[in-house]
Formats: C-alpha cells, structure tokens, sequence
C-alpha cells in the first residue's frame, strides 16, 4: 500500500498541474458520481494528509484514496496512457495537462465544508504543517499493551506510516516491533524519527529502506541477518503484517 510520502509526492505533481487551473474535462467512472461534470471549475488547491489526497474547487472537494494499488499519473492531453484505460477511475484535464487517477481504492466528491469528516479520525500528519509529536504520542499511549509495529500502522495514532515506515522507524529506534507501547523508550523520540524519515523521503526519493525488505540480508548496523516476521493485529482487523527488524539489534522484549 502506498505509504504518505507517496500520496505527498503525487498532491505535489496534481499540484502542478491542476491547481489554479480551470477544468476543461471531468471523467468520474465510478457509478456514484458518473453524471457529475466540474468542467469549468478552477481547481484552487491540491493538498494530502496522511494517505488522503483532496483537489478542491471552489463548490467540492474530490477526495482519493489509493489503498492498495492506486497511482495518479499525468500527461500531456493527448499523450497515451501508460496504464490500461479500464482502471482508470478518475480523469481532471486543463488546456496543458490531464491527470489520471488509476485503480483508486476510494472517490468521494465532499462539500467544501465537509472535507473534514475524511480526516476527522486521524492522528496528526507526519508530512502536514501541524505535525505534533505529543499528540500522536498521547494517542498511542491510549492502547499502552498494543505492539509498537502494530501501532504504528493505525493511522488513528498517526498518519502516514505504512508497512515500509513501521520496519524502519522500529529499526532506527532500536525497538522490537512487538514491544508494547508502553515499553518503548522515549516514545517522543520514536514519533519524531518517523517524521524525519517521511520528511526525507520526500526530499529524496527514492529512499533505500534499511530494514524493510531485507530478509536474510546483513543488518546495516551490526551485520547479522535480518528477519521477518508476521504481526497479527487483534485491536483492528486481526490481518497479519510481515515486520522486518534485526534480532540483534532490537532484541525481543521480556
């Protein structure tokens, strides 16, 4: 699944192609919004949070989600698409541009008024300018026995982290991703690390992951091999997550 950096990046190309742009097309293909055409509409910003992307007119805000398999892509009007047309869901043209969302896990068309209730539920975003670290902090503490690396998945907690940043900011902390919340040391620490990875990411990218992926490889810090292991989560969906971390380094909790 896509993680914040991603959808931060894409907002930052919808950017610069959409906003402060008048809607020449309007392509909904998903059956609640088929029939709704916003040609003509100025797009006045494009902004993210967390995993959530909003273009904004002045009367809606069009808001996506790219959940598993989602990408946004854009092209000059005309230029063939490098993805299949029928996962196309979403199509926004300008004069000199046209902005493609694929395989969009959700499309939901908000008033203005109303694009809070999309995020209402979240933690602060790591990548937004409001970033507050002792917010996110109180909100993991909430469930004080619920593993770290699952913990960091939950975007009520914080907003942004996906599988990738959980492997990596429980390896740079030199946490255990089962270690309950409560035991981690300096939490604050932690929650700040996750925000300066993102940040990172989207100075840098591409980011070469430390831990995540890396089964059976050296460890970059002590050179033992990595491993992975499944995370069950029993407060949300009981799915399991494979977590990759270096027994060594962050040796299991007592």
């Amino acid at each position: 699944m896509p993680e914040g950096d991603t959808v931060f990046l894409a907002a930052a190309r919808l950017r610069r192609a959409l906003d402060g742009k008048t809607l020449t097309r309007s392509d909904f293909r998903v059956p609640r919004y088929a029939t709704l055409d916003l040609r003509g509409e100025p797009v006045e910003s494009v902004g993210s949070y967390g995993k959530h992307l909003f273009v904004r007119t002045p009367r809606v805000s069009i808001h996506t989600h790219l959940k598993m398999e989602g990408v946004w892509r854009v092209y000059r009007p005309g230029e063939r698409w490098t993805k299949p047309g029928f996962t196309a869901r979403l199509v926004l043209g300008t004069e000199d541009a046209e902005a493609v969302g694929f395989s969009l896990g959700l499309v939901e068309v908000l008033r203005r008024a109303d694009e809070h209730t999309a995020t209402d539920h979240l933690g602060p975003d790591l990548l937004g300018p409001n970033w507050n670290p002792q917010e996110a902090v109180r909100r993991l503490l909430e469930q004080p026995e619920r593993p770290i690396g699952l913990a960091l998945l939950d975007q009520r907690n914080l907003a942004g982290i996906g599988n990738i940043y959980r492997s990596e900011v429980c390896f740079l902390h030199r946490v255990h991703p089962s270690t309950p919340v409560a035991a981690v040391p300096d939490p604050i620490a932690l929650v700040e690390e996750a925000h300066r990875i993102l940040t990172e990411a989207v100075r840098h990218p591409p980011r070469r992951p430390l831990a995540y992926g890396r089964a059976n490889q050296p460890c970059r810090r002590c050179g033992n091999g990595m491993v992975v292991r499944m995370l069950a989560d029993e407060v949300a969906d009981r799915s399991e997550r494979s977590v990759y971390f270096c027994p060594h380094c962050q040796p299991a909790p007592d």
